[in-house]
């Protein structure tokens, strides 16, 4: 009978590593392995996307798509797990089933922007469910097992207007056209005065 301090690996299914820096005679002692000086002889030389000077990979290829700064990340919660979740007690059909609930019975996490409903799976149980969106699949289910679904609409981050010099002068309470200067006082060559006025005293 065979013993356990007898088992060992198939041959040829393992191999014994290299130790290196353990002289010469090993054939990776002194810069084990490393060659001479340089940056990839020092430790952590590991330049993520180099490629040896030439036309990296990720530059080879064209520019797709986008971000959307707008965009909405749900938790997804779908009906079949709303009822397993009812069937296991963490969801009590008698109260709403909102965020908070949800998050309690460990269905969501509640990190994103709200949760949105599906269909997938049965629901047999009559629930009122208060959440940020959902399916059309799923309100119908939601409504033919006696239930109700509310919708929140998610309140839309206000974007604030690019500065621009109009909008600025507005914001002081100046318009934003330039001030005209008064037009200088014509100088009568004729006159004596230098330039001034040639009315006289107004006698009161």
């Amino acid at each position: 009978m065979m013993k356990l301090n007898e088992l060992s690996p198939n041959p040829g299914s393992t191999k014994a590593r290299r130790r290196i820096g353990r002289g010469i005679g090993s054939g990776k002692g002194k810069t084990a392995g490393s060659g001479h000086n340089g940056q990839k002889s020092r430790s952590g030389a590991a330049i993520k996307g180099f490629e040896g000077g030439q036309m990296p990979f990720y530059r080879r290829l064209p520019k797709r798509g986008f971000t959307n700064i707008f965009r909405k990340e749900y938790d997804i919660i779908n009906t079949g797990r709303l009822q397993k979740a009812v069937d296991d007690g963490r969801l009590d059909a008698k109260h709403p089933v909102d965020e908070t609930a949800l998050k309690l019975a460990g269905l969501v996490r509640g990190r994103g922007d709200g949760v949105r409903v599906l269909a997938k799976g049965a629901l047999n149980t009559p629930l009122t469910i208060n959440v940020t969106g959902a399916s059309k699949a799923a309100v119908a289910a939601v409504e033919s097992a006696g239930g109700t679904i509310n919708m929140r609409r998610i309140k839309e981050a206000s974007v604030e207007p690019k500065k621009t010099k109009n909008n600025v002068a507005k914001k002081k309470g100046r318009s934003g056209e330039k001030k005209v200067k008064p037009a200088a006082v014509e100088k009568n060559p004729n006159s004596d005065s230098g330039g001034k006025s040639d009315l006289g005293p107004v006698d009161g």
